[in-house]
């Protein structure tokens, strides 16, 4: 079984910084693209950024130049940082995972972390 776990939400002020870190734990063989997305009340999850195995990234257009992913495959752990952060970026922040397991690795499957609250006050 896998896990991944969330850490580093909080409460902050408007322009202030967060890091959001996910790490996986369990049978793994591999992890591929890492990702977060985030859900605000009433609203639809979206997907903020993502990162491949080979750390290429991809950001959504609300979040680019504030947000950076990075990911330290040693450790299967995955980090947001976030800058400038606004009111509008308070949600629950969700770590996605695409993992295959042992012994050969030859599916993937897809797991998601429980959550992190990130709040920014104006």
């Amino acid at each position: 079984q896998v896990q991944l776990a969330e850490s580093g939400g909080g409460l902050v002020q408007a322009g202030g910084s967060l890091r959001l870190s996910c790490a996986a734990s369990g049978s793994i063989f591999s992890i591929n693209n890492m990702e977060w997305y985030r859900q605000a009340p009433g609203k639809q999850r979206e997907l903020v950024a993502f990162i491949t195995s080979g750390g290429t990234t991809t950001y959504a257009d609300s979040v680019k130049g504030r947000f950076t992913v990075s990911r330290d495959n040693a450790k299967n752990t995955v980090y947001l940082q976030m800058n400038s952060l606004k009111p509008e970026d308070t949600a629950a922040y969700y770590c996605h995972a695409f993992v295959t397991l042992p012994p050969e690795g030859r599916y993937e499957y897809s797991y998601w972390g429980q959550g992190t609250q990130v709040t920014v006050s104006s």
